[in-house]
């Protein structure tokens, strides 16, 4: 079993990870391995492969569907894991490799109730230029560019468009308002030891249901920089955990990128004060639900709400630029009922089956006129 670089993704029996790839490892395997059967080869794991191993944690997305969207380098496929079959194919994305080393990444956006979960878009940003790993001394200008594709359309192609910065080892966090944050890297380089510079500095906003070239913002900048080995996780009241930033085999806490051991929280726009009358507070909520199941639950808020949404959000395993597990979903709910002063109940619905979320712990964010619940319920979703 060589599991060195590779991504994992809980299966819809909440019980099951498949493990796809690995450094020179074109195969895909399940943990734990009851059936005790044998790596399955995966051709496209070998035919995304180059000199600088560019197919190295592979963007793994569970489909609606219970199939699996895969992308490596700049390819990607759908495949069926129960039959072993590609049962479809994309067109390469444009630009630059997206994988490890050259480290892009990727979020699958948010799925809704209101399209009954089946409106899938995978959105890929960021990367290095072929070569950034092979001639690290160069430090070349990382990625700019971002594409975004509907898997499900009739002809599905590569919507491209470009971030305010480049950015190689970027992170992309899915936030309760169903926007996607891109954290941390640098724009010059690759993964790597040393293999980066000029940090990048400022958070970036990507909202994706604004027009085409109106997306982006740029965030205010950190003076601290995260390049190889950084992460970011968002917490249940809102903030961003960002923390590491080792470019060294070893700690070394000197130099121009030292061992990096402080933690920092990055606020969104969303938690400024000025929202305050706009935040939810959840005052009761299940601990756990089942699937496609009605619930309750009692919010309290200072106004009358408005545009009000549900985000149920995973708790992903982060590493290496790709939150591995991540997903967001927009859930059925019913107009909020008054229920004492500045009291509103809400009505809602549960993901209908496993495939759309499998059995696990999310949190669960009110978000009233695009501001979330000052906390998040964990609620245990279960089969």
């Amino acid at each position: 079993m060589k599991l060195r670089y590779a991504t994992n993704q809980i299966l819809p029996d909440g019980l099951t990870q498949i493990v796809v790839g690995g450094r020179n490892v074109f195969t895909y395997e399940f943990i734990p391995n009851h059936s005790k059967a044998s790596p399955k080869f995966l051709p496209f794991l070998k035919n995304t492969n180059d000199l600088q191993g560019d197919n190295l944690y592979p963007f793994v997305h569970l489909l609606p569907d219970g199939t699996l969207f895969i992308f490596a380098n700049r390819d990607s496929i759908i495949l069926d894991y129960n039959t072993n079959q590609v049962v479809k194919t994309f067109p390469t994305i444009p630009g630059e490799p997206r994988n490890y080393p050259s480290a892009g990444s990727s979020v699958m956006l948010p799925l809704k109730a209101e399209n009954d979960f089946n409106n899938v878009e995978i959105l890929v940003c960021g990367g290095a230029q072929y070569g950034a790993f092979l001639n690290s001394s160069l430090y070349l200008p990382a990625s700019q560019s971002c594409g975004r594709i509907a898997i499900f359309s009739n002809e599905p192609s590569w919507e491209m468009e470009t971030m305010p910065l480049r950015r190689t080892m970027g992170e992309m966090l899915l936030l309760p308002t169903q926007d996607v944050l891109i954290i941390n890297g640098a724009q010059n380089g690759c993964q790597g030891w040393g293999n980066a510079k000029n940090a990048a500095l400022n958070p970036v906003m990507y909202h994706p249901m604004m027009p085409t070239n109106q997306r982006f913002v740029k965030m205010a900048p950190t003076t601290i920089a995260r390049v190889y080995h950084s992460t970011s996780n968002l917490l249940p009241d809102g903030r961003i955990l960002v923390a590491g930033s080792n470019t060294h085999q070893f700690y070394t806490l000197t130099g121009e990128f030292p061992t990096e051991l402080r933690l920092e929280a990055f606020l969104p726009p969303y938690l400024s004060p000025t929202h305050n009358n706009k935040r939810p507070t959840i005052l009761e909520a299940p601990n756990a639900i089942g699937y496609n199941q009605k619930f309750d639950l009692k919010v309290a808020i200072n106004m009358q709400p408005q545009n009000m949404q549900l985000s149920l959000i995973s708790a992903p395993f982060s590493t290496h630029s790709f939150s591995q597990g991540q997903r967001l979903l927009s859930l059925k709910m019913e107009t909020p009922v008054v229920d004492g002063h500045n009291i509103y109940v809400i009505s809602a619905t549960s993901p209908p089956k496993p495939t759309i979320a499998p059995p696990a712990y999310y949190m669960l964010f009110v978000v009233n006129d695009g501001i979330p619940s000052d906390t998040a319920k964990w609620i245990n979703l279960y089969n």
